[in-house]
């Protein structure tokens, strides 16, 4: 079977689990003399379970005798919350059970086109934030930023929430606001946020050639990213244009396979890019494949706070093989592989099953990557429309574009 690699939260298998829930064969007799039969459930025999199942089977008989409102709650509804307890238990904001309804809503995240604010959504420290506003977003038009700490959705409070609750609270029909309660750095009390939902389409990427600088922007690592990325570089090429500046600022991430394809362009065939580490101690490794058509190109790459998953492992893989130079903020620190698993009933559960390594072997997760030139955005910068990593990245790349032309001076 072959199994599509995707970052954030985007990785899928499929595997089969009967019955649509757990019974593990065995409750507290000894404890409890209480004897009693759960019907149409099929036990999985897993012989390394050390649990005792039976408290499990207890609550759900009491629930079913003795809850007030117990004829109100389906068989399903109860295996539902406890396959939603059993992923909490895990601890990690990215594992995540979604029921048949948000299956869905996950995979029309995936596709690139859905209802919402436009704004990448994770966590960070145990606490949900923003990773990054897609570009002219309704989120981007009201002035989130990166690092915005989500307090409230309209009336619900978000500390006890993981990220998919939070997602599906903000979602909802096209047209109607949204109140988000956010926290900021700069600011000294949380701001109430108002959005217009709309019909969000995550652009891919943009290129503005100026005084022999390519500037490419790249939103996302989707599917469409190679051919638009291979388009750039033809009509960078064309203008005579002596570097790049390669932006991945506010890019949450996407395809691993599109973070691979786009390093080959600047790595030796063979080159490691990426390694995952699974708990076994095994590991994968991801290496150049590509063109190698632009080995010898001055580049720099533009990163920030909003820099996730695969733009930090094509910036990383880029600075530890090439030394290519990094410019702006500390990336966001998502290195950490999730699988989507799809059910037998529609439902999914998406699991981290492996640690992101970077060719020199530095973990991402919850540390990111730090630049070698550290230029802040402000709030200022923005109202005023200047944007001084820009500039400082050009200001490197010109630099790199003189040591090509003149290696020995």
């Amino acid at each position: 079977m072959s199994i599509r690699k995707i970052l954030p939260i985007f990785l899928v298998i499929l595997i089969l689990i009967s019955g649509g829930s757990y019974y593990f064969g065995y409750h507290q007799g000894t404890q409890n003399p209480e004897q009693f039969i759960v019907r149409g459930i099929t036990n999985i025999g897993d012989d390394d379970v050390t649990a005792d199942f039976g408290i499990f089977w207890e609550v759900w008989k009491k629930i079913k005798d003795s809850y007030i409102n117990g004829t109100e709650v389906t068989d399903e509804d109860l295996v539902y919350g406890a396959t939603n307890g059993l992923v909490d238990s895990l601890g990690d904001h990215n594992s995540v059970f979604f029921p048949p309804d948000d299956s869905q809503k996950f995979n029309e995240d995936i596709s690139g086109s859905f209802g919402g604010i436009g704004a990448e959504i994770g966590a960070r420290n145990g606490r949900l934030v923003i990773v990054a506003p897609l570009k002219n977003s309704p989120a981007e038009a009201a002035g989130l930023q990166s690092g915005d700490i989500i307090l409230k959705v309209d009336d619900n409070i978000t500390g006890d929430l993981d990220v998919m609750e939070v997602v599906k609270l903000i979602r909802g029909s096209v047209g109607e606001r949204v109140t988000l309660t956010i926290a900021r750095d700069s600011w000294t009390t949380p701001r109430d946020v108002v959005i217009v939902r709309e019909i969000i389409m995550v652009p891919t990427l943009d290129l503005n050639i100026e005084d022999g600088i390519a500037h490419i922007k790249l939103y996302a690592f989707n599917e469409s990213a190679p051919y638009e990325f291979y388009k750039a570089i033809l009509k960078a090429a064309g203008e005579d244009a002596q570097g790049i500046v390669l932006d991945l600022r506010n890019n949450p991430g996407g395809f691993l396979e599109v973070a691979v394809n786009i390093a080959g362009w600047f790595l030796d065939r063979g080159d490691i890019i990426v390694s995952e580490k699974f708990r076994s101690g095994d590991e994968e490794v991801f290496r150049a494949s590509g063109n190698v058509s632009l080995e010898d190109a001055p580049l720099v790459i533009l990163v920030n706070k909003g820099s996730a998953s695969a733009s930090e492992i094509l910036a990383g893989a880029l600075r530890d093989q090439n030394g290519t130079k990094l410019v702006g903020e500390n990336t966001f620190g998502k290195g950490t592989v999730q699988q989507v698993f799809d059910l037998r009933d529609g439902s999914s559960v998406k699991l981290t099953i492996a640690h992101w390594l970077l060719p020199s072997g530095k973990e991402i997760d919850k540390e990111g990557i730090m630049p070698d030139f550290e230029v802040n955005l402000t709030e200022d910068d923005i109202m005023a429309g200047r944007d001084p990593q820009l500039d400082k990245a050009k200001e490197v790349l010109r630099e790199e574009i003189a040591k090509k032309l003149n290696p020995d001076s």
